[in-house]
């Protein structure tokens, strides 16, 4: 037992360290623009959007301004299906900096299964999420910026490759917050303009042997 203290004592040592305070000192160095990054969190696995939550409850803890566009997650004031708004209207309410906005058409039916056609309707509200993304990038005083199911506007057809790379290219010309974008599906170029990607692979599903979505801990 004494010699895997000692053998734990000494990891991470001298050289690791050395490493750690070149990487601060770099850091350091970098113009205010060169010091934020852009996040991807995608896949098919379950959990993007409550990484990204995470990341929103730390970001208010640590006193930073949040933003939070959703797409095609849309509340018409009466049935919330997104639990974790509620924590953020309570945040919001606490004095925590944060706004959030919604966007997209009701797509649970009354029964409990799921609206998968695009609507006109939700092709409407996908480019008005699109133009406050667009305003927030060029005015929002924001320390940063989630769009929630950004990317996968592209994989169901509510937006274009484009618009979202059109998002990234304005991000990318004044670099002024952190950006983080949520998704299913990359495609071919994309990854190359992320400094971070985290991917949510399905390994095993409970939905899968017959336990439906839960208030909650699903949504």
């Amino acid at each position: 037992m004494k010699t895997k203290i000692e053998d734990a004592k000494k990891a991470g040592g001298a050289k690791y360290k050395e490493k750690i305070l070149s990487t601060i000192e770099s850091y350091k160095k970098l113009s205010d623009k060169d010091k934020h990054c852009f996040h991807i969190y995608y896949g098919y696995g379950k959990g993007k959007t409550t990484c990204v939550m995470g990341l929103i409850m730390r970001a208010l803890g640590a006193g930073l301004k949040v933003r939070l566009v959703q797409f095609d997650k849309g509340f018409e004031g009466v049935n919330e299906h997104y639990a974790e708004l509620n924590t953020l209207r309570l945040l919001k309410g606490a004095g925590c900096d944060i706004e959030f906005y919604s966007t997209g058409c009701e797509r649970m039916n009354e029964d409990g299964t799921f609206r998968f056609k695009n609507s006109e309707e939700d092709f409407k509200e996908a480019k008005r999420g699109l133009e406050i993304a667009k305003d927030l990038l060029l005015n929002g005083d924001q320390d940063l910026l989630v769009l929630d199911e950004a990317i996968a506007t592209v994989v169901y057809h509510l937006l274009t490759k484009e618009d979202i790379e059109e998002l990234i290219e304005l991000y990318n010309r004044d670099r002024k917050c952190e950006l983080v974008m949520t998704g299913h599906k990359l495609w071919d170029g994309l990854e190359e303009k992320a400094d971070l990607i985290t991917e949510m692979r399905k390994v095993k599903h409970y939905f899968d042997k017959g336990i439906p979505i839960r208030t909650g801990i699903d949504f």
